[in-house]
């Protein structure tokens, strides 16, 4: 266990999680809450403070610096590291305060500012695993900000560390930190060109040793419901309110099956997220979740019928149901080449971690550059029981995340560039196209 790392992750990670870096899916502007860029310019003053090469800030808020090639291997593939800045609107993650509960003795953890609140290792075995390392939560009041502020401490020391040992052989290595991963639009159309990257790896994953590289495929459902507004004391025979219909939608949706909370697995699921409005006009929001594009499509129909259904009952209504992609299985197309994930498994043994791959009931940014030409599979961090008071990481999990890490770049170095390339200006001399 590299002391010297874990000190640093420590001292990084404490301090990020305490900036406010909440995303909000009802903003347009991107990033879409300012308080974002508290981070992101803090990432920039880093990066440049320790060396990092081309360090910016695009237009859409992502942070992206070079680290130079060390290795004599001629050629050797450009590989980024990424991590999100931002936390889920889901909780709160305003006056974030971070204990650490070091040399865990495997009781009940319970938080300072909740005292009814309890992490038992009885409920989540991961955590009884973890006897004798140091964990750290928030206080109870808000989510602690792991996801991923632990990747972002995690690239950050492994971006120090390669720059201060230029001994180590490794190629090309960008660095990119997104914002807005939590509400679906980390990655920026522009984002793949401007990464310049053969491949790249997300440090958003959970439990030590993951290495994901099958997710669910994602849309996004949005309802509208136009009722037929009047005042209520001269509504009969009138008034259509449309909150009514809204429900009507909601209580015809499956609820003993397809629902998040009784699926598993590769089982996919339809989720009410969100239904607001008034009697005159009400938004529902319905998120499509499978892992095979198939069932993604069953659920899209099947939401539509419903919404069919419950007009033919209401003419004089107006329902309208459109259906946005969000992102697809990355599996898609990194089962045609799986040498990003065989090399990163390979890492993780040589880091001393056993590597294990499952679906993940999820999405990361690695899915979206995956699916625009740039195959991004996601590694461990440690994070657990994410978007919630409950949420905790161990730092030792962190440890070897980084070291996972520092011994991929170094595999990557002698490996032949036969991989997609979303864009090499700036780095490579040749144009993009498919090499190999």
């Amino acid at each position: 266990m590299n002391e010297m790392f874990k000190t640093e992750l420590e001292e990084r990670f404490l301090r990020y999680v305490q900036i406010d870096t909440t995303s909000d899916p009802g903003s347009s502007t991107s990033p879409s809450t300012h308080r974002q860029f508290d981070l992101l310019n803090l990432l920039v003053q880093e990066l440049q403070a320790i060396g990092a090469h081309d360090v910016r800030l695009t237009d859409y808020g992502a942070v992206l610096a070079t680290i130079p090639a060390t290795t004599t291997f001629a050629d050797p593939p450009v590989i980024a590291f990424l991590a999100h800045v931002d936390t889920a609107p889901t909780f709160n993650g305003t006056g974030v305060k971070p204990v650490v509960h070091r040399a865990y003795d495997g009781s009940n953890i319970r938080f300072p500012d909740n005292p009814d609140l309890v992490l038992s290792p009885k409920d989540y075995p991961y955590l009884a695993g973890k006897v004798g390392e140091d964990i750290v939560t928030a206080s109870g009041t808000t989510l602690l900000g792991a996801d991923d502020k632990a990747g972002v401490a995690i690239v950050m020391v492994l971006a120090r560390h390669l720059l201060e040992n230029p001994a180590i052989p490794h190629g090309p290595i960008r660095i990119c930190f997104t914002p807005d991963e939590e509400i679906g639009r980390g990655v920026h159309p522009h984002l793949p060109a401007d990464l310049q990257a053969d491949v790249a790896y997300t440090l958003d994953g959970a439990h030590l040793g993951e290495v994901v590289y099958e997710t669910f495929s994602a849309d996004g459902a949005t309802v509208r419901v136009q009722g037929v507004p009047i005042h209520p004391g001269w509504a009969k025979g009138k008034l259509v309110n449309a909150l009514h219909l809204a429900a009507r939608i909601v209580d015809i949706l499956p609820k003993t099956h397809l629902t998040p909370e009784t699926t598993e697995g590769r089982e996919g699921f339809l989720f009410v997220s969100d239904l607001h409005g008034s009697a005159a006009e009400a938004t529902l929001q319905v998120e499509l979740r499978d892992f095979e594009l198939d069932g993604l499509q069953a659920h899209g129909d099947l939401l539509q019928k419903i919404c069919a259904i419950v007009q033919a009952s209401e003419p004089r209504a107006k329902i309208t149901c459109t259906i946005t992609p969000r992102y697809r299985n990355m599996r898609y197309w990194l089962e045609k080449d799986m040498r990003p994930v065989e090399l990163a498994r390979e890492a993780c043994r040589q880091a001393g971690v056993e590597p294990f791959s499952v679906p993940v009931r999820g999405g990361t940014d690695g899915s979206r550059l995956t699916e625009m030409g740039v195959p991004t599979p996601n590694l461990f961090t440690g994070m657990q029981e994410i978007h919630g008071p409950l949420e905790w990481i161990s730092l030792q999990d962190m440890v070897r995340a980084t070291e996972m890490s520092l011994k991929l770049a170094e595999l990557w170095s002698a490996q032949p560039r036969t991989l997609p390339v979303a864009a090499r200006t700036g780095l490579r001399a040749e144009p993009a196209d498919w090499v190999g």
